[in-house]
């Protein structure tokens, strides 16, 4: 049924349980393949803050060298991290016998997300749901219902499991 899914990541704790969601459906059909995707965004939770690189031209007197170098070697930090993590689950796909690749892009979380699907013409896309409302969800903003509204395809949410 489901040719291409496309895997939304991030480095939560939720991941390997979205992980494990699609790689069940993978497993119970033939020909399947799946697409690890991981968008590097100020809105995640482990992310340095959103600071431009050409910060120095926008506010020369703002900042300064040392603060603009440890902010950059804080996102190589998390671009390598992210990849890390990519590789990582897509191995463990991989040696499930499941048709794999990966891929990590900067942008919008959301936007990003029903882009690549768009584009790779994905037939499902599985995503987390933290439970974030109120005024977490106005101020951050919930990626998982930008990509139910928005998405080219079919879209599977996996719901943070709450302790009891």
């Amino acid at each position: 049924m489901y040719q291409k899914i496309l895997v939304a990541m991030d480095m939560s704790d939720m991941t390997q349980e979205i992980f494990a969601c699609a790689l069940s459906l993978a497993q119970q059909q033939t020909q399947t393949r799946l697409l690890l995707l991981h968008v590097l965004s100020w809105e995640e939770d482990n992310s340095p803050l959103p600071i431009p690189p050409d910060l120095t031209q926008l506010y020369p007197a703002a900042g300064n060298d040392s603060t603009l170098e440890s902010w950059r070697l804080q996102w190589q930090e998390f671009e390598q991290a992210g990849l890390a993590m990519l590789q990582s689950y897509s191995q463990n796909a991989l040696e499930d016998g499941i048709q794999t690749e990966y891929q990590q892009i900067t942008g919008s979380a959301g936007r990003t997300i029903c882009k690549v699907a768009k584009e790779w013409l994905a037939d499902l896309i599985i995503i987390g749901h933290r439970g974030r409302s109120g005024f977490q969800e106005l101020l951050l903003g919930s990626v998982s219902n930008y990509v139910l509204h928005h998405a080219p395809c079919s879209v599977l949410i996996v719901q943070l499991k709450h302790s009891p």
